[in-house]
């Protein structure tokens, strides 16, 4: 099977399972709405997800993709934290600033997986990705280090390995 294949056949898999996640269907007309929007967005984007042979299994490919959401999850639960003990110090404590980043990951899909997860994390907001020299420039709302390979441990780190199981 053509990687292309493989790859609008997980994405409609996956638009299917989300749009039926976030609906609540009460007839059959839903269901078919479901299915066209799926394959509309298989139509147009499918091709992109998958577009390299992977080495490993998908089946460990999908558990740190289930690790990763997790971490995800705790990552941002914390910064969340962290963010509201920033407002409401009498002092504000804050620090703001941005700071460059490293980062081993080299395909589109990862980079952007990344870039999204510190946007995503309150505190921090992803301002530029330079792929050719897999940087990625980062707002900090509390910087703790301006030097490249602390900022890299203290924000990346976080979500590079796994992704790199994940999408490398």
């Amino acid at each position: 099977m053509q990687i292309k294949t493989k790859s609008r056949i997980v994405v409609f898999v996956f638009a299917s399972l989300v749009w039926f996640a976030l609906t609540d269907i009460k007839n059959y007309q839903e269901v078919l709405i479901g299915i066209a929007i799926s394959a509309l967005i298989t139509f147009l984007a499918g091709q992109f997800l998958i577009t390299t042979e992977k080495s490993q299994h998908p089946v460990k490919r999908f558990l740190h993709f289930l690790i990763y959401i997790f971490r995800f999850f705790w990552e941002m639960i914390k910064a969340n934290l962290e963010v509201a003990y920033l407002v409401i110090h009498p002092m504000l404590p804050i620090k703001p600033g941005i700071v460059k980043i490293k980062t081993k990951l080299t395909k589109d899909s990862a980079i952007t997986v990344l870039a999204n997860s510190i946007t995503l994390t309150p505190g921090t907001l992803t301002i530029d990705v330079n792929k050719e020299k897999q940087e990625l420039y980062i707002h900090w709302i509390r910087v703790k280090s301006t030097d490249t390979d602390e900022a890299t441990k203290e924000i990346g780190d976080k979500f590079e390995k796994t992704l790199m199981e994940v999408f490398e």
